[in-house]
């Protein structure tokens, strides 16, 4: 088969603004060869080339995913995966299937748990208990700041009434104090000696299985949020990059970023440049670039572990003393930044309340007085809750939204578990992606996948519409926060390009750049935006190579890439 594709007869989306009608692309040797004029196609084509009729549908770049944990999401399918699960019945029926078909499995291990399923978002050791026989038992929430644990698993970590909390977590307790099962944040590294440790063979079998699945939903490219690190029973999934990059298996193109040990102190810096460089040299080809380092600001919304610059509220509605957790106090934050941002690192900060996202771009703001523009690209991830005051400071300092689109919606977690914890007013400062735009605000995507799913045509739909498929509830935030479709499909492919710093090769249709493609039917350009949610990947290519086909029998087509192990 020849290996120059022209693809014609649809709509192309370059990477930004509205697509080209009329318009061909061709695909030579890995790379865009061409995008021109229908009418001018066949003589700027081969001979021998392969003409692709798009049919009325949609040719865009690849999607590219700005926060991700795709080894860890894999394991998970692997493991007892709870995700499909729409109540606690539902959460105790899959446990109690996955351990009656692996009796032999000393502890039960997975995740996927949603915290709207119980009261207070807190599942409860006894039906743990009761589900798996009284074998040790640990399960990650949805979001991954929770973990779940049975009875067994709790006493083989030593844990009672008298075992404190963490200064970065918390335990929920039962009336004598006892733990009750559910570990927020920190806490649940209290089971770190005692739980099992992920095999490097897993590791590699749930990234495959990953970016199989990753591949099918039009990802072609991804930043890993947490390499270099262990955490929460996960392996670092470095060595499994490595491995799948060696063995010709890594067909997509991966940035991670390197995790921050909160504990550890400003040597990390040197360690970290000194992974990057290592990297550079050993994938020129940047298959694997380890150029950015991930910080924690903070936690979540719906444990209340999200810095805020006001208290929550409790269930009466009256203020707290609490405010959240900073898991790193502002001035370690700002020498830190400055350090990794002197040093070449772009730094990528998971900033969810509205304080943690004010001492991030403090924090930024810092490392520009003292280095001057160091074009890091550095990005503020999640961004639930963001005073009005503080949009305006991003694009000064060149910090780009890292949006986890799909979340912005009303839904059971956000509507149950959070909004009447906070303080008045604060649902209009819900995920405000509009005031992002109107302040010339750069945008990336992302997924946070396992935490929700991976689905870059799902987050659209919400990104667009402010709601899921079929709800009745009002825009979350109003209407002003809704993006255009151009725009949020730009953050998916040139925006996140532009944070992964492959925007030279990257994201865009034009000439010169890698065949990275996604076809999409029917085109969401030409459909109501309440009906964005039916468009689905059709096929997706990667350097020229058709790696998904949706029509076919077997949608993993062959590549000569891939090996078999």
């Amino acid at each position: 088969m020849s290996s120059e594709f022209v693809f014609h007869g649809g709509a192309v989306f370059t990477g930004t603004g509205t697509p080209l009608t009329g318009h061909a692309v061709i695909v030579r040797d890995r790379r865009i060869a061409a995008v021109l004029p229908d009418a001018d196609a066949s003589a700027r084509a081969a001979t021998d080339a392969t003409w692709v009729d798009l049919a009325g549908a949609l040719l865009s770049p690849g999607f590219q995913d700005a926060h991700i944990h795709p080894v860890g999401g894999g394991i998970e399918l692997l493991q007892c995966n709870l995700t499909e699960a729409e109540n606690a019945e539902q959460t105790a029926s899959l446990i109690r299937a996955y351990a009656e078909a692996n009796p032999d499995e000393e502890w039960i291990l997975g995740g996927g748990w949603g915290m709207d399923h119980f009261p207070g978002g807190n599942p409860p050791r006894g039906l743990l208990d009761e589900a798996a026989g009284g074998r040790p038992v640990l399960l990650q929430s949805r979001d991954h700041h929770s973990t779940w644990a049975s009875t067994a698993a709790i006493e083989r970590a030593g844990l009672t009434a008298e075992t404190p909390d963490p200064e970065d977590g918390r335990i929920v307790r039962e009336a004598d104090g006892f733990p009750a099962g559910t570990f927020h944040e920190g806490a649940g590294e209290l089971f770190a000696t005692v739980r099992p440790a992920t095999s490097d063979d897993l590791a590699y079998q749930g990234l495959l299985r990953a970016q199989d699945e990753l591949i099918a939903l039009g990802v072609t490219g991804w930043q890993d949020a947490m390499v270099a690190a262990n955490s929460g029973g996960i392996a670092d999934p470095l060595p499994a990059y490595e491995r799948a990059a060696a063995e010709g298996r890594l067909l997509v193109h991966v940035v991670g970023a390197q995790w921050w040990a909160r504990d550890g102190g400003i040597d990390q810096v040197a360690r970290m440049a000194d992974r990057r460089a290592r990297a550079a040299a050993e994938y020129p080809d940047r298959r694997i670039d380890l150029g950015t380092t991930k910080i924690m600001v903070d936690g979540v919304a719906e444990n209340q572990t999200a810095a805020m610059l006001t208290p929550y509220r409790d269930e009466t509605g009256h203020d707290t003393c609490n405010h959240g957790l900073s898991f790193i106090e502002p001035e370690k934050l700002r020498e830190y930044v400055t350090a990794l941002d002197e040093a070449g690192q772009q730094v990528h900060m998971h900033a969810l309340g509205d304080r943690a996202v004010r001492e991030a771009l403090d924090a930024l703001q810092i490392a520009r007085d003292a280095n001057g523009d160091t074009d890091g690209r550095h990005h503020l991830a999640h961004l639930q809750i963001v005073a009005a005051d503080d949009v305006a400071r991003f694009a000064p300092l060149d910090a780009v939204a890292n949006i986890q689109a799909l979340w912005a919606t009303h839904e059971d977690q956000l509507d149950e578990l959070t909004l009447p914890f906070l303080q008045d007013g604060q649902v209009d400062r819900q995920y405000p992606f509009g005031d992002f735009v109107r302040e010339n605000v750069r945008l990336a995507a992302g997924s946070d996948w396992p935490v929700s799913t991976a689905d870059p045509l799902a987050a659209i739909h919400v990104a667009v519409n402010r709601t899921y498929p079929g709800s009745a509830q009002p825009p979350l935030g109003g209407e002003q926060q809704r993006l255009d479709l151009e725009t949020a499909f730009a953050a998916y492919t040139s925006g996140t390009a532009y944070v992964n710093r492959r925007d030279d090769d990257t994201g865009s249709i034009q000439e010169g750049y890698l065949a990275n493609l996604v076809v999409i039917e029917p085109n969401p350009f030409g459909i109501p935006s309440a009906e964005l949610h039916t468009a689905r990947v059709a096929s997706t290519w990667i350097e020229g190579r058709l790696v998904y086909d949706a029509s076919a029998s077997d949608p993993a087509v062959p590549d000569t890439h891939r090996k078999e192990s």
